[in-house]
């Protein structure tokens, strides 16, 4: 069941077209990433799910329903650009913005010293704002965007200013959040972050929609039916001429902490299981996988339209 649906959606701006006639869905309860290059239309669309600017053209339904205002209160957003009041005490500002939310004092006050806590900002409570450091603000601005337990979630970019340390600990809060029942669009350009967090994705270029789905099947779709074998041994000449004999073409070898790697092509009317028998006599197998490309070359390869280079 989808928790955002946009349907036939388009924008245009001084005769500029932002959004050209998107579709996509979100399901509920996942990460859903937005993707594009910049100027490709993600921000835009944001926006308009957000209610912040409304569509030329189609509509948007959350759960169901006609996108309206009383659709706001269930979403969190985190935009890109922050905006913090500089002189307010961190806890004071947390506090506003949360009773804001709809939520009562006491209320505000139990989650948002939970979220301080758990974030490890709660030293910085009675201090102002101006005097955090760029990370620490951004967990503030965290905190108030999830603090009212949105049923969805929107973050533009939520990793930019941290270290790796404050990275992992975002990361481990949105997968989280998204145990808890919240639907989370991140819209972001790192593919890592892509790839440990979205169960479905939607890359827009030019403002159309280009390749969407769940991110495992879309990774299958890109494969090229290679996999890399890790023996502890050499494989020999006569081992490798009789493999390629097999329709198994060996693409590139080396070594790394002295196990060798090896890069197959299967070919058809074979199988992963056919490469392993007609190696286990000869060599001690220490790692056998699909060699998948990634996101970062998939989103590369859709937005040139350029076959994919594995990498050897």
């Amino acid at each position: 069941m989808s928790l955002i649906s946009v349907k036939e959606v388009s924008k245009q701006y001084n005769g500029h077209k932002a959004l050209d006639k998107v579709s996509l869905t979100v399901p509920e309860g996942t990460v859903f990433g937005l993707l594009g290059p910049n100027g490709a239309g993600k921000t835009t669309l944001i926006r308009i799910i957000n209610r912040i600017t409304a569509p030329d053209e189609g509509i948007v339904f959350f759960d169901g329903q006609p996108l309206s205002a009383t659709h706001i209160s269930q979403i969190g957003y985190l935009p890109e650009e922050r905006g913090l009041y500089k002189k307010m005490k961190a806890g004071e500002q947390a506090l506003y913005l949360a009773r804001l939310k709809g939520l009562s004092h006491d209320e505000a006050l139990r989650r948002l010293k939970s979220w301080f806590t758990r974030l490890q900002i709660q030293d910085w409570w009675n201090r102002k704002v101006e005097e955090l450091s760029k990370g620490m603000q951004q967990k503030l601005q965290f905190v108030v965007t999830v603090v009212h337990k949105p049923r969805l979630l929107i973050l533009d970019e939520p990793f930019s200013g941290f270290d790796p340390i404050n990275t992992d600990l975002i990361k481990k809060e949105i997968l989280r959040v998204k145990a808890e029942g919240t639907t989370v669009v991140l819209s972001t350009h790192d593919m890592g972050s892509v790839e440990e967090l979205c169960d479905n994705i939607a890359l827009i270029n030019r403002a159309r929609v280009i390749l969407q789905g769940n991110v495992h099947e879309i990774k299958a779709g890109y494969s090229k039916n290679l996999f890399d074998v890790h023996t502890r041994n050499e494989l020999s000449i006569q081992l490798l001429s009789s493999l390629d004999a097999q329709s198994f073409e060996l693409l590139s070898s080396s070594t790394r902490n002295g196990h060798h790697i090896y890069t197959f092509e299967i070919g058809y009317g074979q199988s992963p299981n056919h490469l392993l028998q007609a190696i286990l006599p000869y060599a001690e197998i220490l790692e056998f996988y699909e060699k998948l490309p990634s996101m970062h070359d998939i989103f590369v390869s859709a937005v040139k339209q350029q076959p994919i280079n594995y990498p050897a």
